[in-house]
């Protein structure tokens, strides 16, 4: 067998005008860190969650952790076009996510308000992505990035009404 059939991923230089790939797509693996376990943790809730705000909650984060799925694969994939590789272990590809961990059994309102605190720290992570990526004259990853946070704006949100007493 050649080498041709065995290829192995590698960092590439691009030439598409962006004037920092690397320091674009560190940025972008710390959100596709964070998209990741917020995915996990979002369904976490959502097999979890009980009392009367379970239908609410549950279908809620159904949608959520289904948008966050999706999106892991294009923010990955950008990450790709911009000539850089991914995690390869799912310990690497969680590493030094700002989401926390639900340590014990919680109540729906405690879940939601814990959800939202994550929703809005991605939401931040990716402002600092957006704004990185307009230094390196990259406006396909500023797009990309200012859809996401919307959708964490607005997940954060929809959380916090949810959990509101």
């Amino acid at each position: 067998m050649t080498n041709a059939l065995k290829p192995t991923p590698e960092v590439v230089k691009i030439e598409t005008g962006v004037s920092n790939a690397k320091a674009v797509a560190k940025e972008l693996a710390k959100v596709l860190s964070d998209t990741y376990n917020l995915t996990i943790k979002t369904h976490a809730v959502h097999w979890n969650v009980e009392g009367p705000m379970f239908f609410a909650v549950h279908n809620l984060t159904e949608a959520q952790y289904g948008d966050l799925f999706d999106a892991a694969d294009v923010i990955a994939e950008r990450i790709r076009a911009l000539g850089h590789l991914t995690a390869m272990s799912p310990s690497d590809l969680l590493k030094g996510s700002v989401v926390t961990d639900i340590e014990d059994a919680a109540d729906a309102i405690t879940l939601c308000n814990s959800l939202a605190e994550d929703h809005s720290k991605v939401a931040k992570r990716l402002h600092d992505v957006i704004e990185k990526a307009g230094e390196a004259g990259d406006p396909v990853t500023e797009d990309l990035a200012t859809a996401r946070a919307a959708f964490h704006e607005k997940a954060a949100w929809m959380l916090r009404a949810l959990a509101t007493t």
